[in-house]
């Protein structure tokens, strides 16, 4: 049963009515995979590309979707009297549009991914995805309590199997077994933040929670749960542990969903709450969370420069995005206490910005990975290298990715980096003095967060396609296959295009902000053209395309220079090694070497484990690990208190009907003193 808003025709299909076609058309793609379970062939070459055009037509209609009216459906699912009510506004096409342009490059790459006898069959495997995949879509409709909950635990447990594929390695069991008990601690809060948001109503439709006029004091409350329950599933400070756990457990294009898009989700979650079903908004929640996204960013990019597994590394790279995102809402919330809702969209719009550039950067980056993985069967740094003379493909891709990542134009991730930071140019307009003094550092920390990311994506290409190989079976590294080529390709074009089109993005982005905060950047960029002047053609501009054809001129310029200079003479020689004759792998910089100043400077974040080189070794021995505080300041300390809370309610249990009757008793007789009282 439909209830849209708005009806042009009554025979028309809304865009929500073709969102729920793709959901519906997902799950079908994952049913037959389980039909064709072990059939290889139809899962990858038929099934997973049908699973990326549904993306593409999921992505369409979410661009439509994002200019028109809101749209409400009622599906006749759950329990009696609890229907499913879903709502399409701009937020959530939007996200959709992430979901689906995300979704396609992934799905395309992961129909040559697969291989026979990895771990979990083909054909789960596809159910799995795809019911993850529809699970995702549905949690950004979701207009209620009840149906939020349902689809948020299916997408919790879809990603649970997806992670522990290969389920026989016990440290992917454990890495499973973590992620899914953050997820849940961060569902009870979400459910608690519900309950806070229907104000003792019964009816937990989000339309009746944005009709409640809750107090501050149960606002916050309601705020600070959604902060922890949606902090969670992101992989914010200290509930960070799972997701570089969790991301180098999962095939490589599970990871890239996950960290390209399943924790966006958490952001969503974060913005619905705020900025919707909440009436009022404190500068001190935006400050809060503006400080809590700050640490994240700084803490996941100091351990992301020094890693030495690859998917480690990116995991802790997508835990310092995260932190950026929510520096970034938390800055829209305290713009918005004050009034100032121009600049609340200018931070909103850098947020919304980086959402869909991440996405697309870091897909391609883990998918990126993917291809190295299947090429060397090696995630190490230390054992990789040069692999640009053997897989050539791969290396220019993940170059583009790399760049993206580092916040380099004229790629995406350079203009939502560059939104933000013009977002903190306008903070001495607050009237808060304390504000005012602290924004200025905290903008420093934002530039250091990027010069780091640019650092460890530096480290990230070098170690692992220049140079010499560091193993001999390198040589025989293959370069991606047709659907691989087929899934980067999709990627890097969408990077490429969120780097030269910045204007006609935000122009999409503007009804969400609008939505929000009343306030958009839509007809202050649209008056300008090409070049992005977010705030005023006075204080700030950048052009992408200008920018870009710079740099070729640039090339140009120097290639002309070399042919009429130099006559196009090539010579080639070994590098410079300081006079040292014998050149070999080992002399080149190490990933453990190349991490070492940044490990120096901020050793406080780790917790260090060295195992040097004696006199008595029969070989080098050398290696240094850095693991974090987190674990022994707070989960092992949990771990441990929970064990021993068991072993004392174990106690209670004698195997014998006797006391346990005798507990009913006691327990009967406190309850009516209680009553009573």
């Amino acid at each position: 049963m439909v209830a849209p808003a708005e009806i042009a025709a009554p025979s028309a299909w809304l865009a929500i009515d073709w969102a729920l076609a793709v959901v519906v058309g997902w799950l079908a793609v994952g049913a037959a995979g389980v039909f064709a379970l072990r059939r290889f062939r139809l899962v990858a070459h038929v099934l997973f590309p049908a699973g990326g055009a549904l993306g593409v037509v999921l992505a369409g209609v979410a661009i439509a979707a994002l200019f028109g009216s809101a749209q409400t459906a009622v599906l006749p699912l759950g329990l009696p009297g609890l229907p499913f009510h879903l709502r399409l506004d701009g937020l959530s096409a939007f996200f959709l549009m992430v979901i689906g342009g995300a979704a396609a490059g992934v799905s395309a790459f992961a129909a040559g991914y697969f291989r026979r006898g990895e771990g979990t069959p083909p054909g789960l495997l596809c159910l799995e995805y795809h019911v993850f995949l529809a699970s995702m879509a549905m949690v950004v409709l979701a207009d209620d309590a009840y149906a939020f909950m349902v689809v948020w635990e299916t997408m919790a447990l879809s990603s649970f199997f997806l992670v522990t594929a290969n389920h026989r390695i016990p440290e992917i069991r454990r890495a499973g077994y973590i992620y899914l008990l953050v997820a849940h601690v961060g569902a009870i809060a979400i459910l608690m933040c519900f309950g806070v948001l229907q104000a003792n109503t019964g009816d937990y439709t989000f339309a009746n929670m944005r009709a409640q006029r809750l107090d501050p004091f149960w606002a916050s409350a309601a705020f600070l749960l959604a902060v922890t329950g949606f902090g969670a599933k992101a992989g914010l400070l200290p509930l960070h542990v799972w997701l570089p756990e969790a991301h180098p457990a999962a095939p490589s294009p599970v990871s890239a969903l996950m960290s390209g898009v399943m924790i966006k989700t958490a952001a969503y979650g974060v913005l619905r709450v705020a900025f919707d079903l909440l009436p009022l908004q404190l500068w001190w929640w935006g400050a809060a969370l503006l400080a809590l996204g700050l640490a994240t960013a700084l803490y996941g990019v100091i351990f992301a420069a020094v890693q030495v597994d690859m998917k480690r590394l990116l995991a802790y790279s997508s835990i310092e995005n995260i932190g950026l995102l929510f520096a970034a809402i938390g800055l829209a919330i305290v713009f918005s206490a004050y009034g100032m809702r121009t600049i609340a969209a200018l931070a909103l719009t850098a947020c919304l910005y980086h959402v869909a550039s991440h996405a697309l950067f870091k897909s391609l980056l883990f998918v990126g990975t993917g291809s190295v993985l299947h090429a060397t069967g090696e995630r190490n740094l230390g054992k990789l290298g040069g692999l640009m003379r053997y897989t050539p493909w791969v290396a220019w891709v993940t170059l583009v990715g790399v760049l993206a990542s580092a916040g380099l134009p004229p790629l995406g991730g350079f203009v939502s980096e560059w939104l933000l930071l013009q977002s903190f140019l306008f903070t001495p307009g607050l009237p808060h003095p304390v504000l005012n003094m602290l924004i200025p550092v905290v903008a420093a920390l934002i530039a250091l967060v990027a010069a780091l990311a640019g650092y460890t994506m530096v480290k990230f290409f070098g170690v692992i396609f220049l140079g010499q190989p560091r193993e001999e079976k390198l040589a025989q590294a293959h370069d991606a296959g047709r659907w691989e080529r087929a899934g980067m390709l999709w990627l890097v074009a969408g990077c490429v295009a969120l780097g030269l089109l910045p204007s006609q993005f935000i122009q999409l982005i503007d009804p969400v902000t609008r939505l929000l905060v009343q306030a958009g950047l839509g007809d202050t960029v649209a008056a300008h053209g090409w070049l992005l002047t977010p705030a005023g053609i006075e204080r700030a501009s950048y052009g992408p395309v200008i920018f870009l054809l710079g740099i070729a001129a640039s090339f140009a310029i120097a290639w002309l220079l070399v042919r009429l200079l130099y006559h196009g003479r090539l010579r080639r020689a070994p590098p410079w090694a300081c006079g040292f004759p014998w050149q070999s792998a080992r002399m080149q910089d190490t990933a453990e070497g190349f991490g070492q100043p940044i490990r120096q400077i901020f050793e406080p974040f780790f917790r260090m484990r060295r195992e040097l080189p004696t006199a008595f070794d029969a070989q080098p021995r050398y290696r240094v690990t850095a693991e974090d505080h987190f674990w022994y300041w707070l989960y092992l300390p949990i771990a441990a208190a929970t064990a021993r809370i068991a072993r004392l309610v174990g106690l209670l249990q004698q195997g014998r009907i006797a006391i346990y009757l005798m507990y009913s008793f006691v327990t009967l007789i406190v309850m009516l003193l209680l009553v009573r009282r």
